[in-house]
């Protein structure tokens, strides 16, 4: 049964979203519906400013005992494990379909294959260097990490807002959180980023306009592509997003 008191619905849209991105255990009993599902992706940036506390507490344990270095690579190498790599899966899988695929459903195929090919492999491992180099360039590694997973997030959701949704709608884990995506929902996620923004005082005005610039810069430039080379966007590509979103935050860093 759907939940039909408001803040019951919200509490459990916000452990579904939880349960999606990561691999953190649902502690709540989620009514779970299609609609509850498209509802919890207002949450995927509280989602990722609960990842990026994580990562800048383990940065400043590590830190103390490391390099640098070190630190930032231990917190990418729990980042995989953490959300089960779930974002570079699919930045690797639209890698292969976009680069390899002469076809539409040539792309689409190459996809939804699980194995990682040359494209894949190359744009995994370029994205995963630069976003160490990146970090080691940032003078406030900690901020970086606490900020960037929040951010990053809101790419996916202008996608799913702006690009139609293409690929087998019985086959796709990402279909009912993006089947009817709402504009206020929208709204309501970039107010909980700009909370976050403003918590991080006095840093509050450049971020705000660095995530304006980062999330402004992967939605259109990804977007393009994706309507010229797909017509559209799947859950592969909302995945690329958020990784593309987090190394242009990063570099504007």
């Amino acid at each position: 049964m759907t939940p039909t008191h408001p803040i019951r619905r919200e509490w459990q849209a916000f452990w579904l979203a939880l349960g999606f991105l990561t691999r953190i255990p649902m502690l709540v009993r989620i009514d779970y519906s299609q609609t509850l599902m498209n509802q919890s992706s207002v949450y995927f940036p509280l989602v990722g400013l609960l990842l990026g506390g994580i990562y800048a507490a383990l940065y400043s344990v590590l830190v103390l005992a490391f390099s640098p270095v070190t630190a930032v690579v231990a917190v990418v190498a729990f980042h995989l494990w953490l959300t089960g790599a779930f974002h570079e899966d699919g930045l690797a899988d639209s890698a292969d379909g976009i680069g390899g695929g002469l076809t539409v459903a040539d792309r689409l195929r190459i996809m939804k294959d699980s194995r990682i090919g040359t494209y894949g492999t190359a744009a995994l491992v370029m994205a995963l260097a630069l976003k160490v180099a990146l970090l080691l360039d940032t003078q406030l590694i900690w901020l970086a990490l606490l900020v960037a997973p929040a951010i990053a997030r809101l790419a996916p959701l202008w996608l799913m807002y702006r690009l139609p949704y293409i690929t087998d709608p019985d086959q796709s884990k990402t279909k009912p959180v993006a089947e009817g995506f709402s504009g206020i929902r929208l709204l309501v996620a970039h107010a909980l980023v700009l909370i976050i923004a403003l918590a991080c005082w006095p840093w509050a005005p450049y971020l705000t306009l660095l995530a304006a610039g980062a999330v402004g810069l992967t939605c259109l430039l990804w977007g393009r592509l994706l309507m010229r080379r797909l017509g559209g966007y799947t859950g592969d590509t909302l995945g690329a997003s958020v990784v593309f979103c987090e190394l242009a935050l990063l570099a504007l860093l």
